[in-house]
């Protein structure tokens, strides 16, 4: 009889998830991951893990099946958290979900589950994994859920054939009313609960008073780029090689303050992200505000009015060899050569066709639509058809 745990985080797709595992034979361990401790930031004031932990226990107890809670707090400050901050003060944005994944449950929870003389692990997410034989190796590949409103493997985008391989994604071939509906027949306790947001395991959480803890506050202003700057009809070259072209093409706006119109005062330009329109506070435009750039060395943030402002759209973004990761790594491209893709650059986005392009140093992806608030720090995924083949972070 094969053992697997699975990180029951109190809600209703991991319940779903443990009841689907022992359905099919398995031993089923339910484990709750405790991530968080500092309560003073977090914005609801019960407190959510201890809330989410008693659900998860129900839940194990009606399954009937061992439960505890393991504390991963400290790893979480350690590779979760510190990374954030870091981003941040390097005016990148951080996508918490994805790491979380690969570091605290692809990896420290993983062990603990190898630990406890587990098999496999399993999580709650909407994705698929289907294995084959090449070259004579198993390959594990990771599908999309079928539920196409819920599917999560962007956030599983940089697991390795490892992780993948001791991975079951029990609700992956369900959509999410399918879910609801198996909970509620089961008599799960979380069968009506709302879905999760915010950073993973932590619940909401403010995240300007978040960083503040971190990030000092320091006044900066806040530049208004027109529309018709000439920034946006900047002569094109003639190029060489193709990689000059996308190089050239891959290339970010950049502003000085002379560029535009000081509009107000921010108070500290770490704080704000690329597509960002609340927490301005700049009235007097017809339309809203968008940040098109943050500049954390001069601590400016530069504005642009409108949601189709030209500052917020670019084709082409690139990953550093370093900051890649195949999924897929039989399918890794080489110098020189390309892929016919398609592409996302955040979470609930739908796909969109791109060519990727491998150079020395990394790796170009251009979309065949302008994409907006394309912004570093994040992760951009490729697909062919519904398989998730790598991912990198937007350098």
């Amino acid at each position: 009889m094969k053992r697997v745990v699975v990180g029951l985080s109190g809600g209703v797709d991991s319940s779903v998830a443990a009841y689907l595992l022992k359905e099919q034979g398995y031993e089923v361990i339910g484990l709750f991951m405790k991530n968080w401790h500092d309560d003073s930031v977090t914005i609801s004031n019960e407190c959510p893990w201890l809330e989410d932990s008693n659900d998860a226990m129900i839940v194990a107890d009606k399954l009937g099946i061992p439960f505890q809670v393991v504390d991963l707090s400290e790893q979480y400050k350690e590779r979760i958290v510190d990374y954030m901050f870091d981003e941040y003060e390097k005016g990148r944005t951080p996508n918490p979900d994805v790491l979380c994944n690969r570091e605290i449950k692809f990896d420290v929870f993983l062990k603990i589950a190898l630990e406890l003389g587990a098999d496999y692990v399993a999580t709650g997410h909407y994705c698929r994994k289907s294995e084959q034989i090449v070259a004579g190796n198993t390959v594990y590949s990771l599908l999309a859920g079928k539920d196409t409103n819920k599917d999560q493997s962007y956030f599983l985008c940089q697991l390795s054939q490892e992780q993948l391989s001791k991975a079951l994604f029990p609700i992956g071939e369900l959509t999410k009313p399918e879910v609801r509906k198996i909970a509620a027949e089961q008599d799960l306790i979380t069968a009506e609960k709302k879905d999760s947001q915010g950073l993973c395991f932590i619940g909401k959480v403010r995240l300007p008073e978040f960083l503040q803890q971190k990030l000092k506050p320091k006044e900066g202003v806040i530049v208004q780029i027109p529309n018709d700057s000439q920034i946006y009809n900047s002569e094109i070259p003639d190029f060489k090689t193709r990689e000059e072209a996308i190089a050239f093409d891959a290339q970010k706006f950049t502003y000085k303050i002379s560029d535009g119109k000081i509009v107000g005062t921010h108070q500290g330009a770490h704080y704000f992200t690329k597509g960002q329109r609340k927490g301005l506070a700049v009235g007097g435009t017809k339309e809203p505000l968008f940040v098109i750039e943050t500049d954390v060395v001069e601590n400016v943030i530069y504005v642009g009015e409108g949601k189709n402002h030209k500052g917020l759209y670019r084709n082409t973004l690139f990953v550093l060899n370093e900051e890649l990761h195949w999924i897929r790594p039989d399918l890794a491209l080489k110098e020189g050569e390309t892929m016919q893709v398609q592409s996302r650059i955040r979470y609930r986005q739908a796909l969109e066709e791109a060519t990727l392009f491998k150079v020395k140093n990394g790796l170009y992806v251009t979309f065949k639509n302008k994409q907006s608030a394309i912004t570093e720090g994040q992760f951009v995924a490729w697909y062919i058809n519904d398989e998730l083949l790598g991912s990198g972070i937007i350098s």
